[in-house]
């Protein structure tokens, strides 16, 4: 990437006044799919963006804003770390779900305190991190619930502890240096707790919290750590963690993270694969990599309704009742994309040659199981059911992938639908979800095939296998992609929002149906390398440009206002990122609306103006910029982003994103 053409052009796209968009917070409730779905969105568009464009990562300083430049800033520190601080404040802060002490592979280890301690002291020698730093009053969740109230419900412990004397420079450009304090909840999480939750178990916010472990695990671990300098290397070999030297994970701060992500990510599919199978009738319906749909279905209901209990002194599972038996596709594919994920993360199939070493040492038995013999032939007619990580995400992967074809697709018309229910298909196409569900075909095909994933998953890659599965979804990529562009495209342009089969098209042209068939088509571009996919997306996203981008908010907008969710900034963020590394000009190519400065410097006036502008309610101190400085007031980097203690609420609110808001000029 050419630094310095980017740099100039986005300084002169901003060097008139930025223009700003106005967001008043309507609901500030704290939806697990939504969010986690916008965060794993905001991670891939946050460091792999901005290094996919040519930044060298080790310039950027969370305490210098807007340097190199204010795109790298807002991708590279802002976008990326409000993805992991979020992912955090749910998984090991909330308390909005049942615990880890009280899950399925800690009851197998005895189902104390003690034997979880046990286990956590075991993660970070694996890794090297020092027990000593384990954060204190964790509360890791094996599963969360689908919504919650992310306001602190009770004071949280800010007494200083320490700190340090550093040079910032704000988002507004004053420079000086500071006095910081670290505060006792950075270390001690006890009174972070939040205040409610509707004790509900949606498998679309099981996925969205499983897809951000993965991804961020997938980072963690991806490679080994010398461990007498904390200095990354690659991993040469699968039992190099073994040679007295070197240790799991890229660091061993990164690696603990990434042992206890993926300690919560098996216990929530060991949960989904033991209680939350539904054949209609009751739950706990077997499930088995032999499953077959037509010999019975069993799915994962939309609604499960938890009566928590307690054990430990901590939330356990108690009874469980289906309110919402039917089968979403938001929630297929919000499963079948971090299973995916999963699969390729532990894939231990010994037909696979791409596998990482790193990996390979993660679950060769220590510190996490490995596969039976069975689960590592690329043969689901002799594979069996198991509790490692692996077989899980063999078992379920296979089970939710059969089961979008064959409980949402509706071979007459050629796409998926958005409900089944008691043996029937709903005639009704959601647009946002029908594309959303190419993104997550996409991946399934290349962990199936063994292709990269993760950050890597919009390279080529060297084709190791070609599976029987992988070549299903290639198939209902192109159907659906085809059905979208045949059927839902309307003569300005624009996608419509839906479609009711046999029916009408639905009247809207939404903002978020647009970004997420762009985000869509480009997937299945990628998958099939057919053009004609980047075509259309191009052209949809100049269509929605020219359309909807409001010059004076600095984002887009059907007319002066409009209302956002984190839905619609996954879409958005999904979107941008594929026109700036897929869709912009190439060669021949001079659409405006797609030259790279152009869209940097929209991903900034967005991001700045909807994300800092109000809908990122608070924010970590450290690294995104925020720190705690006497007498400085709750934004110290002046970037419109306030404290978790200072963010509305008697107590604080957490670093996470509101559910609604409406965004004006």
């Amino acid at each position: 990437m050419r630094k310095t053409v980017l740099v100039q052009a986005i300084a002169c796209a901003l060097i008139s006044g930025a223009a700003h968009a106005a967001v008043k917070l309507e609901d500030k409730t704290f939806n697990t799919a939504a969010n986690m779905l916008a965060y794993t969105e905001f991670e891939l568009s946050g460091e792999p963006l901005a290094e996919a464009l040519g930044l060298d990562l080790d310039v950027l300083d969370a305490n210098r804003a807007d340097e190199p430049t204010p795109f790298d800033f807002a991708a590279g520190i802002e976008s990326y770390e409000y993805s992991e601080e979020a992912m955090y404040a749910l998984n090991y802060q909330s308390g909005m779900g049942p615990h880890l002490v009280n899950g399925p592979q800690n009851l197998a280890r005895g189902g104390t305190m003690a034997s979880l301690g046990q286990r956590v002291l075991a993660m970070a020698d694996a890794v090297g991190f020092p027990a000593d730093e384990v954060p204190q009053g964790m509360y890791p969740l094996s599963l969360p619930y689908a919504s919650a109230n992310p306001v602190f419900a009770q004071a949280v412990n800010a007494t200083p502890v320490n700190g340090d004397q550093i040079t910032i420079k704000t988002a507004k450009g004053t420079e000086k240096t500071v006095k910081t304090q670290v505060p006792a909840y950075f270390r001690d999480y006890s009174t972070l707790r939040w205040s409610g939750s509707d004790n509900l178990l949606v498998p679309a916010a099981v996925g969205g919290i499983l897809l951000k472990e993965v991804m961020w695990s997938q980072d963690f671990l991806g490679g080994m750590h010398v461990a007498e300098t904390d200095e990354e290397v690659e991993a040469a070999s699968a039992t190099m963690d073994q040679d007295g030297k070197h240790k799991l994970g890229v660091s061993a701060a990164d690696g603990f993270n990434g042992m206890m992500l993926t300690e919560q990510s098996i216990d929530k599919l060991a949960i989904m694969q033991n209680q939350l199978g539904f054949d209609g009738k009751q739950l706990g319906a077997k499930i088995t990599p032999q499953y077959d749909p037509a010999k019975g279905v069993v799915y994962f209901p939309h609604q499960v309704k938890v009566t928590e209990t307690s054990n430990n002194d901590a939330g356990a599972i108690g009874k469980l009742e289906v309110v919402d038996g039917s089968a979403q596709l938001r929630d297929a594919w919000m499963m079948l994309w971090p299973l995916s994920e999963f699969y390729a993360f532990s894939d231990q199939r010994s037909a696979n040659t791409n596998q990482n070493p790193a990996f390979h040492a993660v679950f060769d038995g220590a510190p996490f199981a490995a596969a039976p013999a069975a689960n590592k032939t690329n043969d689901l007619g002799k594979a069996v059911a198991g509790s490692d990580a692996f077989s899980l995400a063999i078992n379920l992967s296979n089970l939710t992938f059969k089961n979008l074809a064959a409980l949402h697709f509706d071979t007459k018309a050629g796409t998926l639908v958005d409900s089944w229910q008691a043996g029937k298909q709903g005639k009704h196409v959601t647009t946002f979800d029908a594309a959303y569900a190419l993104v997550a075909l996409q991946i399934f095909q290349r962990a199936q095939d063994a292709l990269p994933v993760g950050y890597a998953a919009g390279d080529n890659g060297e084709l190791n296998l070609k599976t029987k599965q992988g070549q299903e979804a290639l198939d209902l990529i192109r159907k659906q992609a085809d059905f979208i562009l045949a059927n839902l495209k309307g003569k300005n342009g624009l996608v419509h929002d839906g479609i009711t089969l046999g029916g009408k098209l639905d009247a809207g042209h939404s903002i978020d149906a647009q970004f997420a068939a762009i985000r869509g088509l480009t997937a299945a571009f990628l998958a099939t390398s057919d053009a004609k996919y980047r075509t259309a997306a191009r052209e949809l996203f100049i269509a929605t440009d020219k359309a909807y981008f409001n010059a004076k908010a600095g984002t887009w907008l059907a007319g002066k206002q409009g209302e956002y969710t984190p839905w619609t900034q996954a879409a958005i963020s999904g979107a941008l990122r594929s026109a700036m590394l897929n869709l912009r000009n190439e060669g021949a190519e001079k659409a405006p609306e797609l030259e790279l400065a152009k869209l940097t410097g929209q991903y900034v006036s967005w991001f700045r103006g909807t994300v800092n502008g109000g809908m990122q309610m608070a924010e970590w101190i450290g690294d995104s910029g925020e720190n705690i400085i006497e007498g400085a007031g709750s934004d110290t980097d002046e970037d419109g982003v306030p404290q978790v203690t200072a963010a509305g609420g008697k107590h604080g609110t957490a670093m996470v994103m509101a559910a609604k808001a409406v965004v004006s000029e």
